[in-house]
């Protein structure tokens, strides 16, 4: 089995659109989480959101813009900055050995949202031409394989939180058998539409903002923990085999050493400790590690009191009395849940920190829980971790879980991360 390396990240977020300012912002737990100020949001219970600063305007000219729903302009301008991190160029790829695997939960929500108003609320008998186009889940890794001519596999997974984990982790099942030589991957999610956000108001998942700062509603593992609160943005890996990006003297993040994908197979929305433990030991498995070789756990932790109660009873199961000693993070406190587009930023975001030696806060945690008493990293970013290894959990409505394992590339060859 060939190994894979990560060269290339690109972030369109709510901390910032490149990985350097966003980077920043979670190392100093800075939240993006605001009250948003629209033309409804006063009908909504809690109008929290964390919303990304970008104009289509400036990345696309008027045509293609009018065929873009602003998910797959996220996941395009992405998508750039991770090919030129990369330093990729396109003439020199084999495009039918080169693939794009994204992963979103809602695809063009914004579109769908715009043309049921203008049907239904609006009395309009049209909408706009270019409507099934934008509103398609699949467009956004279509747009990305279309910029880069690339002919290879062309997926989209739609597994609700866990869709851009899974992407990522397809994408190296490929890499990793040799049925590619390199893959775009990673996930865009643009949900902060009225009838989406009143979607989400509905199933009482949604946090209620915080009485004293708004942007400390989201409260990962804190006893006073509501709910989530919503985000938007994109986050895109290059990943390649191993062998080719050290050849072509490609500067190397990270290499990708694992991916575990389990069902709950017990309720839509209700998670279970066997199931995200089942998870945890795949990933465990296919990357030939021990338990022990795990440095950091990038956590899902969405600010739910059963998911967090859940993930921590299920960190304990796999790992444990050794949990204890694991850092364990949850950087959704600061940039919302980003959905279908969630564990790719996290995994971009947790990899970033471990080049820097720093595992990322969990900020607002301000109460301790009976039901969740980890090391959470608690309210400030710890320096000098010296953590070489972390697993990225993203577990989803609907049971299906996946669980990625990375390690940072340095002096050290990341191959040794592996266990017995």
């Amino acid at each position: 089995m060939r190994r894979v390396a990560i060269t290339g990240i690109g972030l369109i977020s709510p901390l910032g659109n490149s990985c350097a300012e966003a980077l920043t912002n979670a190392m100093a737990g800075r939240s993006a989480i605001r009250r948003i100020e629209t033309p409804w949001s006063d009908r909504l219970s809690a109008p929290l959101a964390a919303c990304v600063s970008f104009q289509g305007e400036e990345h696309f000219p008027p045509p293609r813009l009018r065929m873009l729903d602003r998910v797959g302009q996220f996941a395009v301008v992405a998508a750039r900055q991770a090919v030129g991190a990369a330093r990729l160029d396109a003439a020199t790829l084999n495009r039918e050995r080169a693939g794009v695997f994204i992963g979103s939960g809602m695809g063009g929500a914004q579109s769908n949202d715009e043309g049921y108003l203008s049907l239904y609320r609006n009395g309009s008998d049209r909408v706009k031409p270019f409507s099934v186009l934008m509103g398609m889940t699949n467009a956004p890794a279509a747009w990305i394989g279309i910029e880069y001519d690339l002919a290879g596999p062309n997926l989209t997974y739609s597994t609700a939180c866990s869709s851009s984990a899974v992407a990522i982790g397809e994408a190296w099942l490929r890499l990793r058998s040799g049925d590619i030589d390199l893959a775009i991957a990673g996930g865009a999610e643009a949900p902060l539409s009225f009838g989406g956000m009143k979607a989400w108001e509905a199933l009482h998942t949604l946090a209620s903002e915080d009485p004293t700062d708004p942007s400390a509603s989201c409260k990962p593992f804190s006893a006073d923990r509501c709910g989530l609160v919503l985000g938007e943005g994109a986050a895109v890996l290059i990943l390649e085999d191993w062998a080719r990006a050290t050849c072509r003297g490609a500067s190397i993040h990270g290499e990708l050493l694992g991916y575990g994908l389990a069902t709950d197979a017990s309720h839509i929305t209700r998670p279970t400790v066997a199931g995200q433990a089942a998870t945890m030991r795949a990933a465990l498995r296919s990357a030939d590690m021990a338990a022990d070789a795990i440095d950091s756990i990038n956590a899902h932790g969405t600010g739910t009191q059963v998911n967090d109660a859940v993930e921590t009873a299920a960190i304990k199961e796999v790992f444990r009395g050794r949990a204890y000693g694991i850092p364990v993070s949850a950087t959704k406190a600061i940039h919302g849940h980003l959905l279908g587009a969630s564990g790719a930023l996290e995994l971009a975001l947790a990899l970033l920190a471990l080049r820097q030696d720093v595992l990322l806060p969990t900020m607002h945690l301000r109460v301790p829980a009976p039901d969740c008493d980890l090391d959470y990293v608690p309210n400030e970013a710890r320096r000098g971790s010296h953590a070489r290894t972390v697993m990225s959990s993203s577990f989803a409505f609907g049971g299906t879980n996946a669980v990625l394992i990375a390690a940072k590339h340095g002096a050290d060859d990341p191959g040794s991360a592996r266990g017995a």
